[in-house]
């Protein structure tokens, strides 16, 4: 089991620490709907150092990112980053992931972290090009700022005016007393903030001085648990449950990331994919009575037959209400549709609704 920089203070924190993707990560400090609240009002902070890094450098860095990614990272201007995927041969997705264009011919790919091997290997086989590849996930921290104060909380911190970066911008700067970190205005709380990239072996200080300087603002360490439910809230996509190697984009409404100006892997399939119609369609539904909807319970029409399958839920702490993604049938996915959950072989009323569910 891998430790991040920042699992000693995880422990001291008192943190119930779990493993996730072969590390030792906090699932939560006190408790998922406290933490989830703190990110919604105020600001907290997550240790997400286990995501992985890749450094494609060179003349063909990106043609390879072309090759291997569904969105067009041509349109990427330096300081911008790109959310997109890898696509796989059979239809599926090998993994989601943010494109990061520091420079021309030098780019950043941060990907989920249970998939760094499995990414790597497979952007490495389509890497007939020539592209300088650096996987620098095992010497790179993340810090995940997130919450509608944490401008204002971590403006202190950096030379740099936060309030100028743009969502899905980013901007290499001195932040927390160290020079040349990535300070990036994505998450994925859908709360606003930033995403802090340092080396390992300047975690601690940047860890103690973001606490320090959002002590006035109320920021707590948030764990795991409290980011899929805030995640869940917005209707991203989590990998290994939404998406997987047999999903394609499109039926997981990524049709938004997957652009046919350009050749990509499989994407001769995807095109007639599109031309032909999807088969079932990745859907956000809230249940009109109490419950929990979880991954792989069953989805069932009105007179009880199969039309699909739960992917993610959850009680969403912001709505007090249980609310899912799911794939269902193509015929049974409009918004407003009436659908039944079964949550312990007992027919669960729900309605297909458009997400995001939380609307801040």
């Amino acid at each position: 089991m891998k430790n991040t920089a920042l699992s000693h203070i995880h422990e001291q924190l008192g943190a119930k620490m779990v493993p996730f993707a072969g590390y030792n990560m906090p699932v939560s400090y006190e408790g998922v709907n406290a933490e989830h609240e703190t990110v919604r009002k105020g600001v907290g902070v997550f240790d997400v150092s286990h995501m992985g890094e890749f450094l494609i450098t060179g003349p063909k860095a990106l043609d390879l990112i072309q090759k291997v990614s569904s969105n067009d990272a041509s349109k990427l201007v330096d300081g911008q980053a790109q959310y997109s995927c890898l696509p796989n041969e059979i239809g599926g997705i090998v993994d989601d992931l943010i494109v990061y264009k520091l420079k021309d011919e030098e780019y950043l790919l941060v990907v989920n972290a249970s998939n760094i091997d499995k990414d790597w290997a497979w952007i490495e086989k389509h890497n007939s090009m020539g592209a300088t590849m650096r996987n620098l996930s095992e010497g790179y921290s993340l810090l995940a700022i997130q919450g509608p104060k944490a401008l204002e909380a971590m403006q202190s911190l950096t030379s740099e005016d936060l309030s100028a970066i743009k969502f899905y911008n980013f901007k290499v700067a001195d932040f927390a007393g160290i020079e040349h970190v990535i300070i990036s205005a994505t998450g994925y709380s859908g709360s606003g903030g930033f995403e802090i990239y340092c080396k390992n072996n300047e975690v601690e200080q940047v860890w103690n001085k973001v606490m320090e300087a959002g002590k006035n603002y109320g920021i707590k360490p948030i764990g795991l648990a409290a980011r899929d439910t805030l995640r869940l809230e917005m209707g991203f996509c989590l990998y290994g449950n939404d998406i997987t190697d047999t999903t394609s984009p499109l039926e997981a409404g990524l049709g938004w990331i997957t652009k046919f100006t350009k050749d990509f892997v499989n994407s001769e399939n995807l095109k007639k994919q599109k031309e032909e119609g999807i088969k079932r369609k990745l859907i956000g539904f809230e249940l009109n009575e109490r419950g929990i909807p979880r991954h792989d319970y069953e989805i069932v029409d009105k007179d009880g037959k199969n039309i699909g399958i739960v992917t993610s839920g959850t009680m969403a702490p912001s709505l007090n209400k249980g609310i899912g993604m799911g794939y269902v049938t193509i015929g049974n996915s409009a918004p407003g549709t009436e659908i039944f959950i079964q949550i312990r072989n007992k027919p669960v009323g729900a309605t297909i609704v458009k997400t995001p569910f939380y609307k801040g």
